[in-house]
């Protein structure tokens, strides 16, 4: 769990940079950051395991992030497997986009960060129209809740990931973020958060016991736990292929980052050598 002084908020910096929320005392934005392979590994192997739950083959997410079937698995294994069908319902639940999709986009947001929702309400619509409805990019979300300072953020991540279990997390994903206001200081932001899971189908008396339980903690605090390891120390980042973006950018940094990864798959597939005939 992040740890630290207040955030800061400050005036929009300039296009290059990105505003996000922290727990730390210092400011709370920051350029776009290349993370090294080493420091990717632990995210993205989290991811990839969490794809390859699903029963279809995985290999194109090994190569998609650049890492060989070897470098995959050590992180694979490190993983507190969550076996149960519960968690694995709710860990599947936020990864929408196709399985052939060639570049892998995670968000690591917290639903009560006002940084979160800014890019939200002003990209997530565009970038999925473009990319991941269209193929290109497969997407996930990853939860780090700043409890530190956002004192509804961890009970907001469990009202998505249980409805996760029933395959609404997007709903209540986009829910959440839409009703911020009413729920972010609310001392009692269940209430809010059971009319958004009434609202988007869910079965309310399994979500309740869901909630109760706190089924989903664990998977929550896996989250936490990988998404610092590999560098994260800020809502919301985002990994584009090999590529660390810490902030709130404009939807056209997006497209640049992503455009660059697609661009880059398909030089290093040009490059390698045509298998000989038999």
């Amino acid at each position: 769990m992040a740890t630290g002084g207040p955030v800061r908020f400050a005036t929009r910096p300039p296009s290059s940079m990105g505003l996000s929320c922290r727990s730390v005392a210092s400011s709370h934005f920051s350029p776009p950051m290349l993370h090294t392979r080493a420091r990717l590994l632990p995210l993205l192997g989290f991811i990839v395991a969490a794809a390859c739950s699903r029963p279809e083959t995985p290999s194109a997410q090994a190569r998609q992030v650049n890492m060989s079937p070897g470098d995959v698995a050590p992180a694979a294994r490190g993983l507190s497997t969550l076996t149960d069908s519960l968690s694995t319902s709710a860990d599947r639940a936020r990864i929408r986009g196709a399985e052939s999709a060639p570049v892998w986009l995670v968000e690591i947001s917290d639903f009560q960060c006002p940084f979160c929702k800014q890019w939200h309400d002003e990209s997530f619509a565009k970038i999925d129209q473009e990319y991941v409805k269209t193929g290109k990019v497969r997407m996930a979300y990853l939860n780090f809740p700043l409890t530190r300072i956002h004192k509804n953020a961890q009970v907001a991540a469990e009202a998505a990931m249980c409805a996760g279990v029933q395959g609404k997390f997007w709903e209540l994903h986009n829910s959440l973020f839409q009703s911020q206001p009413r729920w972010a200081e609310s001392k009692t932001p269940i209430v809010v958060f059971d009319s958004l899971a009434r609202a988007a189908g869910v079965e309310l008396k399994a979500w309740d016991r869901c909630m109760t339980a706190h089924s989903t903690a664990k998977l929550i605090e896996a989250d936490r736990d990988r998404s610092s390891k590999a560098g994260v120390e800020s809502t919301p980042t985002f990994f584009v292929g090999d590529r660390a973006l810490a902030g709130a950018f404009p939807v056209d940094t997006f497209r640049v980052a992503i455009e660059q990864a697609l661009a880059k798959l398909k030089e290093q597939a040009a490059a390698k050598p045509n298998p000989a005939p038999r």
